[in-house]
């Protein structure tokens, strides 16, 4: 069974910084490809940042310069720094792994989501 756990989200001013973190738990061999999604009410879900095992990124046009995503293999955690933060960038932010199970075996799992509010 794994299990992405987030932290990090909350209220902040516009203008101001947050740092979302993911961790994984479980029983598997590696993870490839994290990242982060938002959904903000009314909207679909869209992604944020993906990072690859190997440290490459991709980034949305509208948060490219303002967020950095990084990630800890040996700790299984991908984390999400948000700078000059905008109302526009109020929503949920849900992590998501793709996971190496085991020998072929692959999956794709999302955590529980973490409300992040810009606001005056």
């Amino acid at each position: 069974q794994v299990q992405l756990v987030e932290s990090g989200g909350g209220l902040v001013q516009p203008g101001g910084s947050l740092r979302l973190s993911c961790a994984a738990s479980g029983s598997f061999f590696s993870i490839a490809d994290m990242g982060w999604y938002r959904q903000a009410p009314g909207k679909q879900r869209e992604l944020v940042a993906t990072i690859t095992f190997g440290g490459g990124t991709n980034y949305a046009d509208s948060v490219k310069g303002r967020f950095t995503i990084s990630r800890d293999n040996a700790k299984s955690t991908v984390s999400l720094q948000m700078n000059r933060l905008t109302p526009a960038d109020t929503a949920i932010y849900y992590c998501n792994d793709q996971i190496h199970l085991s020998a072929g075996r692959y999956g794709g799992y999302w955590g529980q989501g973490t409300q992040v509010t810009v606001s005056s």
